[in-house]
């Protein structure tokens, strides 16, 4: 399983300076690159005075040059904002510069306070994500010129002048929250699916809904879904106990609350409770995420795995500012070093080396103890016949 970090960006409070944001945005990602998480997706949001990335392809290049390992993708591009040829030719540009390690994440739009600004009805978004991926594909796969008309773009034999610097296609992969609309397209296209707040338990199993809808698609055009390309996406915070994770978070989780309850009009993705206590126990218990210890971070995992019915390939944490910088910085060092491992099969041989080491040591003691004295012995001897007239 590979890990990473989702970064719409949440940033806490209100009045916060956004040159210092933006700049705890790459070094987050630059932390995560040196601590071996494999993937950030970063998102693209216009309004609501939170979420600050305008453009994620900009934010990628700027930070691609100071990482060295970690993929980058969009998390996601609101397709129908957007011409579906300069989205491709984007897109090609940033994996030739990042020589490969650019991935398209794709989705309607989350905030309708930014559709509104452009003319678009939120009732809209979702059809017309699925027309502009249609011809985003075409664009990005194809060799055939590219006519296309609606009432937001036209497109008269457009193609893109390069190929691809992955071939035959970086990854591109839709975002799947509460509606169907993501896991069809995925499916119609064999693409990646990213499932947004489908760690929320109750009456529908969304994750059961977005893997089913997917397949059943992606066997109607012909296409096989990829368990490995299927991310799961939940907020976390870990700390050495639950009770200093419970009093890290204080710092800033009643402003996520606040602007995903009153500000952000987000039906999809609204938490609930209303005072800190309540706020703390909606996340445990839900099952939306975890505020505790890198064991709980493990348990929560494993019990996704378990639901998926089959596994997914990647869990991403919902990128917050729950706790300051340091006790943020502290909780991916935790993840990384107690929770991935759990995951990922990199302890297997060093737990089988020292069990190896342990259960010889007696015998190896005994042998190691008897060539020092042979040594010891030989050398006395030798010293001993040197002195003699």
């Amino acid at each position: 399983m590979r890990f990473g970090i989702f970064l719409a960006p949440f940033h806490a409070g209100a009045g916060q300076n956004p040159v210092s944001a933006l700049a705890r945005d790459i070094e987050l990602i630059k932390h995560l690159d040196r601590l071996g998480f494999e993937e950030a997706w970063i998102g693209e949001h216009h309004s609501c005075g939170t979420e600050l990335i305008a453009s994620p392809e900009i934010f990628i290049a700027n930070v691609a040059a100071q990482t060295s390992s970690i993929r980058l993708g969009t998390g996601v591009l609101s397709l129908p904002y957007h011409n579906p040829l300069w989205v491709a030719d984007r897109a090609i540009l940033l994996d030739y510069l990042t020589r490969g390690r650019f991935m398209l994440g794709l989705g309607p739009g989350s905030l309708p306070t930014d559709a509104a600004m452009i003319g678009i009805d939120p009732v809209e978004q979702r059809t017309a994500l699925e027309e502009d991926t249609d011809v985003l594909m075409r664009l990005l796969v194809g060799d055939e010129p590219v006519t296309h008309t609606n009432s937001r773009y036209t497109l008269v034999d457009a193609q893109c002048q390069l190929r691809p610097y992955s071939r035959p296609c970086f990854e591109v992969g839709v975002a799947a929250i509460a509606s169907p609309s993501g896991p069809r397209i995925a499916g119609r296209y064999g693409a990646g699916l990213l499932s947004i707040g489908a760690t929320l338990t109750g009456d529908t199993d969304l994750l059961a809904l977005h893997w089913d809808v997917a397949t059943q698609r992606a066997e109607q055009f012909g296409q096989t879904m990829d368990r490995g390309a299927w991310r799961l996406v939940g907020p976390m915070h870990i700390a050495e106990t639950k009770e200093e994770a419970y009093r890290q978070v204080e710092y800033g989780i009643d402003d996520w609350f606040d602007y995903l309850q009153h500000t952000a009009a987000v039906p999809h993705f609204e938490p609930s409770g209303a005072t800190l206590e309540e706020r703390l126990d909606w996340v445990n218990e839900s099952g939306v995420g975890v505020i505790g210890t890198a064991e709980d971070a493990v348990r929560q995992i494993a019990t996704l795995q378990e639901q998926s019915q089959g596994g997914f390939g990647a869990y991403l944490m919902m990128s917050h500012e729950w706790a300051n910088p340091t006790d943020t910085k502290r909780h991916y060092e935790l993840f990384a070093e107690y929770v991935t491992p759990q995951f990922q099969g990199s302890l297997d041989r060093l737990e089988a080396s020292e069990a190896k080491a342990r259960g010889s040591r007696e015998h190896l003691f005994g042998r190691m103890g008897k060539a020092l004295e042979e040594a010891t012995a030989r050398h006395q001897a030798e010293t001993a016949g040197s002195a003699t007239p």
